[in-house]
Parts: structure tokens; sequence; C-alpha cells
């Protein structure tokens, strides 16, 4: 098999090359987007069977890949398959750009690669632990290319090919894998000891991996909810850094004084919120730019940027540009049916690409869902077209039902907390696997000032709400940590949860008259009337209407509730090539065996100037020795005979020559032409292709794979 091989390129998104400037990016996701879509094109055209994103260093950088590729599947019509193989910098573990491979995983999961894995950086005995972690989260097959050991004080590489391979023994004792190849130092030799160990071993067995929202920023986060208690599990949204919920990040915002604001969002992971809510929608700011500015510098502060972020607002365009930005697996909030099916379904299929989670609002072209049953209804038509028609994951569907204000004296606003929870527990029931999210702080906007009430609302509505299914909400992390449900003072809990489980008609007029007594600045748990001690005496408001007894939040009986509906799996509608049948068969019978190191073998030619010119290019101003891509054009004798080498070596797949054939980085030799960027993918391609095919015909029951590879 030819691998299209698409390299890292000589930029990165996600790290800023200005010490001064560390919201600065020296090219966008756009660019990498656009070069990296020339080069599958190409690489397409050429007729490569798998294309090979790798040795990323940055995760951004590989989701502009797998985003450019998924983007020329949809113009193609089809389908080949795609390995995606990280990098790891050192013995952290850690990719450059500072991610866990678990976490990495969680970012490149949503384009389905055929098989993951890691290369480069280090020699196999340094990257046991991390492929035995990666085999153990990812539920594709998984591979490994490491270098020929460590380099010596030249930078070379002393390791020979027995010896690696007795270094790479610990991968198959431990069936981590399903394929190996090498990296850095590595020749045909190698590789011809790496056919005959894999011979000698079972390949690792694919496995399912438990269904849970995975997200990440540098750190993985998996949601397991506790089913028993899910105030436990309970997923604090931080508000602070939302310009709606702090009035001290908008003014920072607003000032342009952005170190204050990244202050605010390390304060909130350290008061406990395990993702970052991001909010720029306000008539001063202009969005699209902040978003962008603050994400680029949130990225940079790896205390913070540990946890992931929910990207939010109510523009697509703004909220796109946060995704852009982030290397992790973001929650995006959010879409609704407001404008309609077609446009629900065309941004659905958007925030899917980018490969984060999903907030759908409780909205649809009527309105504003307020009762439980507009509520179900709406949550349970956007579940529907999500799962059966654009394939979302259904633990990556959150439901925002609307938390709407109570305790506005408006009769019809009475029973909104109760809709709220019940419609929870009717849509959890009725949407397998789905989440519940909303903004916490709405509930209680009617006694903004007075903090023990509107704190003591949150944390009795969460008591509720997460009893009935509620998975996680925009909150303040530092007060819900606080706020125990147990411990807020008795008589005020009575009066909220009469007005929250709305028990008694006069339940607002009886919370504003307690209210008013007490000291605004004191919390719910230490709760203080206004002038005198906290042993003041009992409150008593004005009975004027009956109590009632009725739990209107009670679970109903299972017997009268509608079946839950039976969803239709969803079927890419892209077909696949033939080459994911025979991968597939091949990796589960055997181990397969990747190629070596280009680089590594084209210096043993000791090429010269000349030899990367040749007639193509003899007048060209730059100097040209050293751009390896280009040989394809110039010397492609030369890289037959290594890609033939490989293959006689025992190399199933064969990777293109194109590690660095995109536009961005061709234009270090100022061949960043699309010409000549579509003329190195096209060729290196048919080249890569053309000896597959010569050895297959040899031995028709080994047959062998061109990887288009995207760098």
């Amino acid at each position: 098999f030819a691998a299209g091989a698409i390299g890292p390129t000589n930029r990165t998104l996600s790290v800023s090359p200005s010490v001064e400037n560390p919201a600065f990016r020296a090219c966008t996701f756009d660019e990498i987007v656009e070069a990296y879509y020339e080069q599958t094109e190409a690489l397409i055209e050429g007729g490569v069977d798998v294309l090979l994103v790798e040795t990323i260093f940055d995760t951004l950088n590989a989701k502009a890949a797998l985003f450019a590729v998924n983007k020329y599947f949809e113009k193609w019509g089809k389908k080949i398959p795609i390995f995606v193989s990280g990098t790891i910098v050192d013995n952290s573990g850690r990719t450059l750009s500072g991610q866990t491979n678990e976490a990495f995983w969680n970012s490149v999961s949503h384009a389905k690669p055929i098989a993951i894995g890691l290369n480069c950086a280090l020699g196999a005995q340094d990257m046991v632990p991390y492929i035995e972690n990666l085999s153990k989260c990812a539920d594709c097959w998984v591979f490994a290319y490491p270098n020929a050991g460590l380099p010596n004080a030249m930078g070379g590489y002393d390791q020979k090919g027995p010896e690696m391979a007795k270094d790479c023994e610990t991968f198959f004792e431990k069936n981590l894998l399903n394929a190996i190849g090498g990296c850095c130092g590595t020749t045909a030799e190698h590789i011809a000891s790496l056919a005959e160990l894999g011979a000698k071993y079972k390949p690792r067995q694919r496995h399912d991996v438990p269904e849970q929202m995975r997200l990440s920023g540098l750190l993985p986060f998996n949601y397991e909810p506790n089913e028993k208690d899910m105030r436990k599990s309970f997923v604090n949204l931080g508000e602070r850094c939302n310009v709606a919920g702090s009035s001290i990040f908008k003014k920072a915002i607003v000032d342009g004084n952005y170190e204050k604001a990244l202050a605010i969002a390390l304060k909130q992971v350290e008061n406990g919120a395990h993702v970052i809510d991001i909010n720029m929608d306000d008539g001063l700011i202009d969005g699209k730019s902040a978003m962008t500015k603050f994400v680029n510098l949130l990225v940079s502060e790896p205390d913070a940027s540990k946890v992931p972020f929910m990207i939010d607002s109510s523009k697509f365009d703004v909220v796109e540009a946060g995704l852009k930005c982030s290397q992790g697996k973001c929650i995006m909030n959010s879409i609704s049916l407001k404008a309609g099916q077609d446009q629900f379904l065309k941004d659905a299929a958007l925030v899917k690409a980018h490969g984060a989670a999903v907030v759908v609002m409780a909205f649809d072209e009527e309105g504003q869902a307020a009762t439980e049953a507009e509520k179900v209804r709406i949550c349970c038509r956007a579940f529907k077209l999500l799962v059966e028609e654009v394939g979302f994951n259904p633990q990556d569907i959150i439901f925002d039902p609307n938390i709407l204000t109570i305790g506005t004296g408006m009769e019809e606003h009475n029973n909104y907390g109760v809709d709220f929870i019940n419609a929870t527990r009717e849509i959890k029931r009725l949407c397998p696997g789905c989440k519940i999210s909303g903004g916490v702080s709405n509930l209680a906007f009617s006694f903004r000032g007075n903090e023990p009430v509107r704190r003591g609302f949150h944390s009795a509505f969460l008591y509720h709400a997460c009893k009935a299914g509620m998975d996680m909400g925009i909150v303040n992390a530092a007060q819900v940590e606080e706020d125990v449900y147990e411990n807020i003072d008795k008589e005020l809990l009575e009066y909220i949860e009469d007005v929250l489980l709305n028990r008694r008609a006069d339940a607002t007029e009886r919370m504003l008259d307690f209210a008013a007594t007490l000291d605004p600045k004191s919390g719910p748990c230490e709760l203080r009337r206004i002038g005198q001690e906290p042993a003041a005496p009992k409150f008593e408001a004005d009975p004027r209407q009956n109590y009632s007894k009725e739990n209107k939040i009670a679970p109903r009986d299972p017997k009268t509730l509608p079946p839950v509906p039976k969803y239709k799996k969803w079927v890419d509608p892209l077909p696949k090539s033939d080459a994911f049948a025979v991968i597939d068969k091949i990796m589960s019978e055997r181990v397969m065996i990747i190629d070596g190191a280009m680089g590594t073998s084209v210096q043993a030619y000791k090429l010269k100037e000349e030899d990367f010119r040749a007639e193509r290019y003899k007048d060209h101003e730059n100097d040209l020795k050293g751009n390896n891509d280009i040989l394809v054009l110039t010397r492609p004798d030369v890289i037959k005979e290594i890609h033939s080498a490989y293959l006689a070596a025992g190399a199933d797949i064969i990777e293109t020559n194109t590690f660095n054939a995109t536009m961005i980085s061709q234009a270090d030799y100022a061949l960043d032409r699309k010409q000549d960027v579509w003329d190195i993918n096209v060729a290196a391609a048919k080249l890569a292709k053309e000896c597959c095919v010569e050895f297959t015909k040899k031995d028709p029951s080994k047959p062998r794979f061109a990887a288009g590879a995207i760098g």
C-alpha cells in the first residue's frame, strides 16, 4: 500500500513564535487547512491507498489536516483510510504543544482513523508506556514507528536493525501493536529486522471502549456520570470567562487587559472548574477578534488550558473562531432549530467536522421552550436529527432545556424550575447517551444582589436537577463547591424550595419578605440577618396561601410513560475504498510493516545541489539542497529505489515522499506556488503506487499500500 505522507508543516497553530506576544500566531487555521487540502487532493490524484497524518507535534495542526482531508472527501464523494501518528518530545509523554497522548486521541478520534500511533522523537524502549496507554484508550488499530534509538552527539543514529528489533520486542510481548515501522535513522536493514520480528507474534486485538463523553485540554477529561449521585460527578462549567457572567471579566476584555482576563481563567480552574466557558457576546466587544485572541492566550497557559474549553456564543462565526484556536476537544455552545432544520443540520455537521461536542438549546421555529412538554419535544426532535442524519455520537450531545427565571411575580413563571427538572429526567430517558446542561445563574436572576438567596437557589436547584439526571452547568465553580445543599440554613431553604418547587401560590411574596431581612453579603450556609447576630429569632412570613404537599418533581410511574424511540443507525453516505476491508483483515491477522525513514536513506546517496535542481529548477533563485520532497521530480530514480528497498525488506505500507510538500513548508525554498506543490504530491504518489503495484504483482498474497504522508 502507498501511504500519502502529510507532514506537520514548519508552523504551529498552538504556540506563538513571539515570546513577547503569546497570543500571536504565524499562520491561521484556515491557511493550514488550505495547504493540506491542496496536498490531499494531489496525493489522491496520484493514487495513494491511504493518508498518513504524521509526526504531529501540535494537535491543532492535525485537526486542521483532518478537517481538510474530510472536506476533500466530501467533494470527491469517497473515502480512503486515514492513519494518524503523533510524536512526543520527551519522557513526559507529551506533544510539543503540551498534550498527553490520551488527550491527543480524544482530540482526533472524531475523524475515525483506521489506525492511531506514535512516531519519531524517542527510541522504542522509551515509547512503550505511551503506546501502551494509547492501545488501552483507542478503539481502532494501533501502530508505532520509533527512531533507531536516540541520536548521538552528531545527530546521527547508531542503532542497527537487529538491535532496534530487540528493543521493539516489548511492544509485541505486551500485545500492543497492529503495525510497526521505522522513523529517523532507519533503513531497509531495520525494516527487514522488524518484519522478521513481527512475523513471530500475533497482532493486538481491536476492542471497544466505554461509551463516554471524552473531552480534552492538555489533559483528557472523560466524563463518567455517577448514576447513584449525579451531584458528585457534576461538571462545573466555569462562568467567570463569560462577559455575561462576570462584569470584572467583561471590563478586562473591553479595556484590552487580557492578562487580567487570563488570571480570572486560572482562578476558575484553581476553584474547581472542570471546563472553562468562554463567551464574548457584548455590543462593546468585537466577538470574533476577542475570542481568537483570548483562546490563543489561554492555550499558552498550561495551568488553564489543561482543562477543556466551552466555546460559547450566539454567533456561529465567533464560535468557529474559538474552535479554530483550540487543540483540545471542546464543547461548542450552541446550536438550535430556531433558524430551521436545514441550518441546524448544516451547523451540526460543521461542529462535528471540528471534533467538538455540542450544546443544543431548546429553541425551534416557534420559539423558546418553556414548558416540560415543549422542552422534551424539541430536544427529542434535535436528537433524532443529530443521531440519524448527522451521525453525531449521542455521548457528545448536550441539551440545554432552558433554565428560566423564577420568583418574578408572574404566575406563568412559577413552574419553570419544576418543568426543567421533569424535562431533564424525560429527555435523558428518551435520548439515550445525551447530557443535560444549563446556565444556572439565570434561575434566581430576580434576586441578584442578595447573595444568600441567589446562591441558595443555585444549590437547591442543582440538588434536585442532578437527582433527575442533570450532568453539568455554567456555574460559579467556587460557590457551588462551597454551598453544599445539606448545609444551607434550613429556614432559608424552606422559603427557597417553596418557590423552586412551586409549592404555594404566595411563595414569591413570602421569599421577598424573608430576603429583605437578610444581610445580602452573607452566604446561604452562614446566614446573617441585617443588624443582628446569626442566632436571630425565626422569621415568619405571612401565610397568605395554604402550603401544597404535592411532590411535583417525583419520578413518574414507568408504565405511564411513552416508549423510548428506536433510532436508526447513521450510515456514512460516502463509500469507502477497498483498502478499508483489506487493511482491517490484515491487521486482525498479522502485524503490518510500515517503511523506514526517507531522509536517512536519501542521505546515503550524498546528493549535490544539481541533483535537487535538475533541468526543471536549474535557474531557481534559492538553494534547494535539503529539500528532499522535490526529488520525486528531479531524481525520481533515487526515490523509487528507496521505496523498492523497503518493499523488498518486507514493508506492507510505504509512505510518499511528501513530508514537507505543502505550500507552507515549501515557502522556505520559494516553491510555494500551487503548481509546484501539486506536481510534487502527484509525482510522489504515482512513484509510491507504481512500486506497490510492481511488488504486489510479484506476490499477490501480500498486497502493498501507498500512504500519502501529511506532516
